[in-house]
């Protein structure tokens, strides 16, 4: 398959708007060939804005259409599952927000489903596909801060006013945990690249915000080593990333997400120097799609499989109970 792949968008969320579809059409092997939601004047309008030539007023007609190689959902986390599975037996490959699904369970649903129709599905954690999360793991791996005793990472920002805001739907997966918090969880199972066997989560649930967690704490257990973790929906944005070893640091001050040239450097102190390591700037979102069109035309297998996403859940479902039940939970 020489041609560009056509995607097709299920819902005009403003991530889909701001970041993905810009990603998708700077993509020499992508492009986006249509976008729908369930009013057809929001679709057409965003497909004007976007330059998106098909617009349509029903997520079923858009699946309907033999012409679209791929579908991305960037849904409220409720409707995950179902539009995921549906795509599947349309014949779609699926790009899904992240966090996959609601739960595990869910997850392997979804997975499942996938296989069965032979198509690919991929979670959207775009900050993978930076290249320094490479770099990273190398040093990481070749020694260069010593053995590694821990990790810390956080993801933060504040849109608590807007309350009609998805995110604060308790029954449609919103929550810092969900939204935010995934991350650093994320991160350092594959910078690890193992899986943890235990979480503690304290987490602030708002009344204003339909019980939704609005910032969170935790740590997260490897064995000897430990993630330390903070999320949040109502405070300061921020968002780093600092690993610690025997005898050095490596610190990314922008750790998932990097709009700008330069937002995607990182620092390693060993043995008392300091340097900041410049990385070449790209944009993850086209690194991301262009990973899944290289498994789809078969030039090459993904790198992380939905076995990573059901993976993650777990670890998501256990930081959910242990902040409501107020417990360790051992995974």
């Amino acid at each position: 398959m020489s041609r560009k792949l056509k995607w097709g968008i299920l819902g005009c969320a403003s991530i889909a708007k701001r970041s993905v579809i810009p990603g998708i059409q700077l993509s020499e092997m992508n492009e986006v060939a249509a976008i729908a939601s369930r009013n057809k004047e929001n679709a057409q309008q965003t497909a004007d804005q976007l330059g998106i030539p098909q617009a349509y007023g029903s997520y079923e007609e858009l699946l309907e259409d033999p012409s679209i190689d791929v579908v991305y959902i960037p849904l409220p986390n409720h409707l995950h599952k179902e539009w995921t599975i549906r795509a599947a037996e349309a014949g779609k490959h699926i790009l899904c927000e992240k966090p996959l699904a609601l739960n595990a369970a869910e997850a392997e649903d979804m997975a499942a489903a996938a296989e069965a129709a032979g198509v690919h599905l991929l979670e959207a954690f775009m900050y993978r596909y930076h290249p320094r999360y490479d770099a990273i793991k190398d040093l990481m791996e070749s020694g260069a801060i010593g053995d590694i005793r821990g990790l810390r990472g956080v993801f933060t920002f504040n849109n608590a006013g807007d309350t009609a805001n998805v995110r604060y739907r308790k029954d449609w997966g919103g929550g810092s945990i969900y939204d935010v918090g995934c991350y650093p969880i994320h991160a350092a199972r594959l910078l690890l690249g193992k899986e943890p066997n235990a979480v503690t989560v304290n987490a602030f649930f708002s009344p204003e915000h339909d019980d939704v967690d609005m910032m969170a704490a935790g740590l997260i257990e490897f064995g000897d080593v430990s993630l330390s973790f903070d999320c949040g929906m109502w405070a300061a944005s921020r968002n780093p990333l600092e690993i610690l070893g025997t005898d050095g640091i490596i610190e990314i001050p922008s750790a998932f997400v990097t709009p700008t040239e330069g937002s995607g450097n990182f620092f390693i102190t060993a043995h008392g120097e300091k340097k900041e390591i410049y990385v070449q700037h790209v944009n993850a979102y086209t690194e991301q799609a262009d990973h899944l069109a290289r498994a789809i035309r078969n030039e090459a297998p993904l790198r992380f499989d939905v076995q990573d996403a059901v993976r993650n859940m777990k670890v998501i479902d256990a930081c959910l109970l242990s902040a409501r039940e107020h417990t360790r939970v051992v995974l």
